[in-house]
Order: C-alpha cells, then sequence, then structure tokens
C-alpha cells in the first residue's frame, strides 16, 4: 500500500519550543489587521467556489506573474500544488530530478506516488548553486519532472536565470515532454530595500511555477497556494485533480486571499523591514562566531543555512550541539530534514521580534562553546 513518508520536520506543526529558530515564517498576520472595520463580509456567501479558483483571486495572483489569469489555478496552499503536479506527471516507475537539499514534502509527495527520483546535491561549499550540466546528466527519456525551488528552502539561494534556461535546453534535447516546475514561494521575501526577484513563469511553456501565501504574507492560516501554467492540458488536469480532492478552495480563504493581494504592498513592505533586521542580527551573529560557524547568505526568505565548522565539530560535537538545544528548551531545522549533513542546520530569523530573535540566538552561542572544540 503507498505510504506517505514521515519526517521529523512535522514537529514544526506541533508544540514549539521557548526559542524556536526552526520556522521559516515572518510574524504571523492577525485577523483584525487584515479585515479591519470592514463589515461587508456580513452579506459574503459560503458556498463552493469553482474548482479553478475564484476569478478575482486568480487575475490578481497573474498579474504578479506577468501571465493571464486563465494560466492560474489556486489550490489549498502550495503543498497542494506540489502534490497535485507529482500525482498527474510522474506515475509508478517514471523519473522526476529534485536537488537537494529540499523541503520534505516536494521530496516526499513524489516517493508517495511512486515515481523514480534522482537527486542532485548542490553543496554549503557551492554555496547551493545549481550546476545545470550536472542536473543534465541526470535526465533521460523516462524523466517527467524536474522540480526545483528559487528561493531555496532551506538555504534562501535563489537559483540564476541563465542556469535555468541550460537546464530547459538540456530538457529539450533529453526528455522534451517533461517539465520544470519552479517553487518561488519565497519570492517576495526580500530584505530591505532588495529587488523582489522576476517570476520565471514565462521563460518557457514547459514552466510551472508554484507559490502561496505562507512564507511572504504571514497568512499560513489562510490555505492558498497556486500553480501557473502556459500549458492548457495540465492546467485542465490541475483542474480536475483539485476537484476530485478538495472539490474548491473555501470561499472564506479565498476573499481573505484577495484582501491580502490588495493589501500587498503594505504588509510586504512591513515585513521587507523585520526581514532585514532579522538578516543584520543573524549576520552579525555568524560573524560574531566566526571560529565555530559558517554561513551561505540567502538572497530572499526568513531562512538560511549555517554550518558547524568541520574544524570546530567532530560528529560527537554536532550530536552535542543539538541535545544542548533541546536542554534550552531551543531547536533549529536540522539539515538531515531537508537531505543535508547534519552538522548545516536551518535558522529562522523571521519569525521572532529582534529582542526574541537575540535571546534565543545568545542561547545557540551558549550551546556552540558548550558543544565545541573545548567541551569537557
Amino acid at each position: 500500500m503507498p505510504q506517505f513518508v514521515r519526517n521529523d520536520i512535522i514537529s514544526l506543526v506541533g508544540d514549539a519550543p521557548l526559542h524556536d529558530l526552526a520556522k521559516s515564517v515572518g510574524p504571523n498576520l492577525r485577523l483584525g489587521e487584515l479585515l479591519g472595520a470592514d463589515r461587508s463580509w456580513n452579506e459574503a456567501g459560503l458556498g463552493y467556489g469553482t474548482a479553478a479558483g475564484a476569478p478575482a483571486l486568480r487575475a490578481a495572483i497573474a498579474d504578479l506573474h506577468g501571465v493571464d489569469a486563465d494560466d492560474v489555478v489556486v489550490t489549498m496552499g502550495g503543498i497542494h500544488a506540489l502534490f497535485l503536479l507529482g500525482y498527474i506527471l510522474c506515475g509508478s516507475g517514471e523519473e522526476a530530478v529534485i536537488t537537494t537539499p529540499v523541503f520534505p514534502p516536494a521530496r516526499d509527495t513524489l516517493v508517495s506516488v511512486g515515481a523514480e527520483l534522482r537527486a542532485l546535491p548542490l553543496g554549503f561549499d557551492g554555496s547551493y548553486q545549481l550546476g545545470p550540466e550536472k542536473l543534465a546528466s541526470l535526465l533521460s527519456p523516462a524523466t517527467r519532472l524536474v522540480s526545483l525551488a528559487s528561493p531555496q528552502n532551506p538555504s534562501g539561494v535563489a537559483l540564476r536565470r541563465a542556469a535555468l534556461v541550460d537546464v530547459l535546453s538540456a530538457m529539450a534535447a533529453r526528455c522534451p515532454d517533461a517539465v520544470l516546475l519552479i517553487d518561488e514561494t519565497y519570492r517576495f521575501a526580500v530584505y530591505g530595500d532588495d529587488a523582489i526577484i522576476p517570476s520565471v513563469a514565462t521563460l518557457s511553456p514547459q514552466v510551472v511555477v508554484t507559490g502561496s501565501f505562507s512564507k511572504c504574507h504571514g497568512v499560513p492560516g489562510v490555505r492558498i497556494g497556486w500553480a501557473i501554467t502556459r500549458n492548457a492540458k495540465l492546467r485542465e488536469q490541475l483542474v480536475i485533480g483539485k476537484f476530485s480532492t478538495v472539490a474548491s478552495n473555501s470561499a472564506v480563504d479565498e476573499m481573505l486571499g484577495l484582501r491580502v493581494l490588495r493589501q500587498a504592498d503594505k504588509i510586504i513592505g512591513e515585513r521587507r523591514r523585520r526581514l532585514g533586521e532579522g538578516l543584520a542580527q543573524t549576520a552579525a551573529w555568524v560573524e560574531r562566531n566566526a571560529a565555530l560557524v559558517e554561513w551561505i547568505r540567502p538572497d530572499a526568505g526568513a531562512l538560511c543555512c549555517i554550518r558547524l565548522r568541520p574544524d570546530a565539530f567532530d560528529a560527537a560535537g554536532v550530536m552535542r550541539f543539538y541535545s544542548g538545544l533541546s536542554r534550552s528548551n531551543a531547536r533549529v531545522g536540522v539539515g538531515s530534514w531537508f537531505g543535508e549533513e547534519p552538522r548545516v542546520f536551518r535558522l529562522g530569523f523571521g519569525r521572532l521580534a529582534p529582542a526574541e530573535l537575540d535571546a534565543a540566538l545568545d542561547v545557540l552561542t551558549t550551546t556552540l562553546h558548550q558543544a565545541g572544540p573545548n567541551a569537557a
């Protein structure tokens, strides 16, 4: 019987410790902030929506990506879009190519539908940049899906557009019917005055882009995601697949999602500042602890990858570090969740207020020194 793969990252939707640096989101938006004094909701209907998604919401999402509203299918969160694409494109024995480290559901949904996975490791020492020629070596006539993220989870590193063009060229030669999926969930989560990374939704008809409101807008409780494709046949399958799994989105979620987009400039503007401050605090912490840790600066997102320096921590020291965090009522995102080595961890710097982030980083510092080369 097919089964879903268990991963300890599921703990992130359970009870949180006092010093939680494992989350990959910013602070949650509150319903009152979104609704204000508006009372128009009193007349809102609560019937079924459409399988493709509310037309006004699809049009607003399309505007963010430079596509037509008909290219957008609204899903119940980004994970739903990833699942539908895997289910539609990758039957048993068909191949999917991914890179690691990777957001676990992006990998595990493919395993669950029976796809044969080919994984390309992107190394910390290479700043998690994609080598198109190495990815091309994993392609075959049986490849149905190449699944990537930009910016990536857990690193926050964005893929270069030129690299994606090279990937598409290799796919055209080796698996011309395959789809290139780019998850852009963190695209708007930039820092301060940094430019927002352009979408690749219009790069090629072979490209499918997914996203959601969870990471950039602070509303993971509003289960709205999307898949964007200019392939009419694939779009039809996505709509049918959505109807066959959930029928339609919650009417309330779709109304809230549209309200989020209508206030997006304000919401994103405030979060740019918050994320910029969190990134600066994290950079300063890494610099203070440079003898024990190193990092890859992210391009976007409320997250980054930190590595316990190999010259400071042996395997036992790495385990002492995680055990020490647990005793201190703190946690980070363990690298093994994402298919990375344990000495690398994901640090989330966007959710905690500045004073709370400083306190959590102080706990990390103490734990590093207790577990490091001078540990008893």
